[in-house]
């Protein structure tokens, strides 16, 4: 189903353009002559997995768009943009943690310690709270190669690197120490296009992992576009659907256990299409179409020639051209109204190719009973001001309490989404 909503890709560091001088020979040239002028400068080949490959050379709007750097160093809890950000009447946001940099991807630990991973500075951090409610963030882990993903089970931390998953038992007893990992699967790619990972543990009791693939739009071996599941120790890889460019969240319906995934479309074909999908897995072994068919209903030009979409499941969702559909849970708190039980609420990064942006908000995905998309309408929006982000919308986790949690990773900071008396967002 067509989502009513249009609104980066994942930050990329793109890589740097070498300026080449080429003079043109002039020993045989007349005195009177003038000297030969220069060459065109030539651009130094892009290095492999870039997200600027592919970006029409001959376009001038497209030559503006590049991937989205963010400050620095993070916001200051005072500069943080909660002022501007509109959630539904009854709702309220505030700053739940700030100063932590480049924050993604949130897990909740047995004791209430909030993990958060990053993907830009290799860090992992934990949000712990006192007696007196004082808030405190520490590096627990420094050092690491894209630990984006993060999950937590029985009192062990498992943390998702670009090419390997480690976990840190009794994680919540010695944050005050650096954190000892243990590598339980390295079987992993190390493209460090889409490399970094979002990581959760499904009802099955098994490690769900993403491969994106490694690149913009390529053909690639069995071992990229897919999600896998191993056991808690590591062992058990089983590949369990295909066709899948690049994820960076996913959850399941805790009605019929059915996972759902947000998936990024591929850059450079239009600043309208694709779109970012929606899926949901309902048997072993699926294919999503990557590279081959493109939002459910478009023949890739590239690599489509002799498929058809109707050979690969469809989304149940499109989520908007370029917007950068990353973490998503489904909500089964008591906190919020009971529109939102068993609804999914979705973190959109924001698009980076686009003139326009799209995403850098949070939605509200409604099912029928069925498990397909009845609506899609915004839920958290003000991240984008001017066509400008003032922040970027990462990874949404729902606490015990049944508030929301919410990782930007523009400003390093970690909102909390509560319902009851308003306190700092404005109405719709």
């Amino acid at each position: 189903m067509k989502s009513d909503i249009f609104a980066p890709r994942s930050l990329w560091l793109a890589g740097a353009f070498l300026g080449a001088l080429t003079l043109n020979a002039a020993a045989q040239q007349p005195a009177a002559s003038p000297a030969p002028s220069a060459a065109p400068a030539a651009a130094a080949p892009l290095p492999p997995g870039s997200p600027l490959i592919g970006r029409p050379a001959d376009s001038e709007a497209a030559a503006k768009l590049a991937p989205i750097a963010p400050p620095p160093i993070p916001a200051a809890a005072d500069k943080l943009p909660t002022a501007k950000l509109k959630v539904p009447a009854g709702f309220n946001i505030e700053v739940y943690a700030s100063g932590i940099a480049n924050a993604r991807s949130l897990a909740e630990g047995d004791k209430g310690t909030i993990f958060v991973g990053s993907r830009l500075v290799g860090n992992v951090y934990a949000i712990s709270t006192d007696k007196d409610g004082k808030r405190t963030v520490k590096t627990i882990a420094s050092g690491l190669h894209r630990p984006n993903g993060v999950a937590f089970k029985n009192g062990t931390l498992y943390i998702a690197e670009l090419s390997k998953i480690s976990k840190v038992d009794n994680a919540e007893d010695n944050l005050g120490s650096p954190a000892k990992l243990v590598t339980i699967f390295d079987k992993l790619p190390k493209d460090e296009a889409h490399g970094w990972k979002f990581i959760a543990i499904g009802p099955d009791n098994k490690l769900y992992i993403p491969v994106g693939q490694p690149g913009n739009n390529v053909l690639h071996d069995n071992e990229h576009g897919l999600i896998r599941r191993i056991n808690l120790d590591g062992s058990g890889d089983e590949v369990i659907a295909r066709g899948v460019r690049n994820t960076v969240g996913f959850d399941w319906n805790p009605e019929n256990k059915q996972l759902y995934f947000t998936d990024n479309g591929r850059d450079w074909m239009s600043e309208d299409v694709p779109e970012d999908e929606l899926n949901r897995i309902t048997k072993v072994g699926e294919h999503f179409g990557a590279p081959y068919c493109l939002q459910g209903n478009i023949v890739d030009p590239e690599f489509g020639w002799g498929k058809s979409c109707a050979d690969y499941t469809a989304p149940v969702a499109l989520l908007g051209p370029h917007s950068a559909a990353l973490g998503m849970r489904f909500y089964t708190g008591k906190m919020f109204p009971t529109a939102y039980k068993n609804q999914i609420i979705l973190a959109r990064h924001g698009s980076w190719n686009r003139s326009k942006k799209v995403g850098g908000d949070v939605l509200l995905v409604t099912l029928n009973k069925d498990g397909t998309v009845k609506k899609t309408e915004p839920f958290i929006t003000g991240f984008i001001e001017d066509n400008k982000y003032i922040g970027r919308p990462v990874d949404v986790m729902q606490m015990k309490d049944g508030s929301l949690l919410v990782s930007d990773d523009y400003n390093g900071a970690v909102y909390r989404v509560s319902y009851g008396k308003q306190k700092v967002a404005d109405k719709k």
